[in-house]
């Protein structure tokens, strides 16, 4: 029986978590599927070759958006619980994703694009602040 890409993918994903511990499965899905909102919010998808990649910076807000869209006001949680605590640490899910071959980079791209990006954090806590304010409330 031929394996599907979504067996490919799961293998990579298992190597690259065999190196780095770090973040769980799952964390890398969230980026690949932030990266795929982010090239339809940015007009990526009709776009080819050089024209169609996300650099670090633009992948970082489209991974706030989505985020905030599909979590909500328990995006902090979910994030904490992919293992990620900073933006610095979606730039080691997307290199580690680009030494797998699943993603491809520019010579320009670089770890430091994710670093000293948004602050998750305050960025849930203030566009979540009135469903937050309600849940306390009751």
């Amino acid at each position: 029986m031929p394996a599907t890409d979504q067996d490919l993918l799961e293998d990579k994903i298992q190597i690259v978590r065999r190196q780095d511990r770090r973040f769980s499965r799952h964390a890398y899905y969230f980026v690949l599927d932030a990266l795929d909102y982010t090239m339809t919010h940015f007009g990526r998808d009709q776009l080819t070759g050089e024209d169609r990649h996300v650099g670090g910076r633009e992948l970082l807000v489209g991974i706030k958006e989505y985020a905030a869209n599909e979590f909500g006001p328990m995006a902090t949680i979910v994030f904490e619980r992919l293992g990620v605590r900073s933006a610095g640490d979606f730039g080691e899910i997307v290199f580690n994703l680009i030494d797998a071959e699943l993603l491809s980079r520019r010579p320009c791209d670089s770890r430091l694009d994710f670093v000293d990006g948004i602050d998750f954090r305050d960025t849930f806590d203030e566009k979540h602040r009135e469903s937050l304010q309600r849940i306390t409330e009751r």
